[in-house]
């Protein structure tokens, strides 16, 4: 499996920015999926969850009521508005199989006040 992240950029605080997360390869494998993001000096952290079917998501609650994730055909999308400086990071997306897991190499997101 293969993921590539898009979408990332530099937006005002108040802004919004929509991520891309494009699995190839045997994505019949992929169970749930989600978004982390990791600021400088931070340790990553989960973002948004998404089981396989799409019906169940979580939100870590510093993002929960601006941020959504949601998946279709092999792509999850992170809709990010009302954007905080604070959520300046790499934004990696994470793809679980039954037996491993995979990780996309991340995009900017860079939030100015």
């Amino acid at each position: 499996v293969q993921l590539v992240e898009s979408g990332g950029g530099l937006v005002q605080a108040g802004g919004s920015l929509r991520l891309s997360c494009a699995a190839s390869g045997s994505t019949f494998s992929i169970n749930a999926m989600g978004w982390y993001r990791q600021a400088p000096g931070k340790q990553r952290e989960v973002v948004a969850g998404i089981s396989s079917s799409g019906g169940v998501t979580n939100y870590a609650d510093s993002v929960k009521g601006r941020f959504t994730i949601s998946r279709a055909n092999n792509t999850m999308y992170l809709q990010m508005n009302s954007l905080k400086p604070e959520d300046t990071a790499v934004y990696l997306c994470r793809a679980v199989t039954d037996w491993t897991s995979y990780w996309g190499q991340g995009t900017q997101v860079t939030v100015s006040s």
